[in-house]
């Protein structure tokens, strides 16, 4: 492996008219990561998990150290006059490297964007969504578990398959027919007072909101079965931007929304 001596970043503010070299490896090969955060009042909710996400892909994907000083400094020029939105930060590898092999320096590409809040959440927040078992499969791939990588092709193929289904949503699972999420966020479960969520040891993504989740409540992470949530007292699914909304439905099984809020409600509650 060619070693990376040197480590430039250009951030390229997306609202403006910028452009990515049509030799960046975040194009050609998918060499890069992103997240997505919410904006409110100005702010960055969950910012430093946030940070923390990306500072673990570039570590695992073997990307030079982000320098988060002049990247923080651009992102709070772009939100701090946004009340509701949307941040994503897309970081590629930048261009060089034959083929495959990485390029002996490193120049990262760091894409920010503001984008609008969707309309549909709150509703969903509401409402609660409902759940159908997607056709498509996540394949294992360890070194990339837990990452928010610029592969989502599973993902597209997931939202491709959607367009059949009568539902909100899909519950995702991998080829050993286990639950490992929904198509844009994380699954947890309560049952006896106690919460869980599927392991993410092989696939799927470790999402910033379930991690923030981690930090008030106990959550264990285990192998979990369309059959297990469907006993479960409840059921959310949850991401940066929609927190933590109710299942009202998984296949022909129905939650009760007010008495899933309310669960989570107590023990949130029970643990500040």
């Amino acid at each position: 492996m060619q070693k990376i001596i040197n480590n430039t970043q250009t951030i390229i503010n997306a609202s403006q008219l910028n452009a990515v070299s049509i030799t960046d490896r975040g194009l050609n090969y998918g060499d890069g990561f992103f997240t997505t955060a919410k904006i409110v009042n100005g702010q960055v909710e969950y910012w430093h998990h946030h940070k923390a996400r990306l500072a673990e892909c570039a570590e695992r994907l073997a990307f030079p150290e982000l320098d988060f000083s002049p990247l923080e400094q651009h992102i709070q020029n772009q939100v701090k006059q946004k009340q509701t939105g949307v941040l994503k930060i897309l970081v590629t590898r930048g261009e060089g490297g034959r083929g495959y092999n990485l390029p002996s320096e490193c120049h990262l590409t760091i894409i920010v964007s503001v984008l609008e809040y969707p309309a549909n959440y709150n509703a969903l927040a509401e409402q609660g969504v409902s759940l159908e078992i997607s056709p498509i499969k996540l394949a294992a791939q360890p070194l990339l578990a837990g990452l928010k990588t610029l592969n989502r092709l599973e993902q597209v193929l997931i939202k491709k398959a959607m367009q059949t289904q009568n539902c909100d949503d899909v519950l995702v699972l991998d080829y050993n027919n286990q639950v490992i999420e929904a198509s844009a966020a994380n699954i947890f479960a309560i049952k006896h007072g106690k919460v869980f969520t599927p392991k993410l040891n092989e696939c799927g993504i470790k999402g910033v909101y379930l991690q923030a989740l981690c930090d008030k409540l106990t959550v264990e992470f285990k192998h979990i079965t369309v059959n297990d949530l469907t006993k479960a007292d409840a059921v959310f699914v949850c991401n940066s931007l929609m927190h933590a909304v109710p299942v009202k439905r998984i296949e022909q099984q129905c939650f009760n929304v007010a008495h899933s809020n309310a669960l989570l409600t107590k023990l949130l509650a029970k643990e500040a």
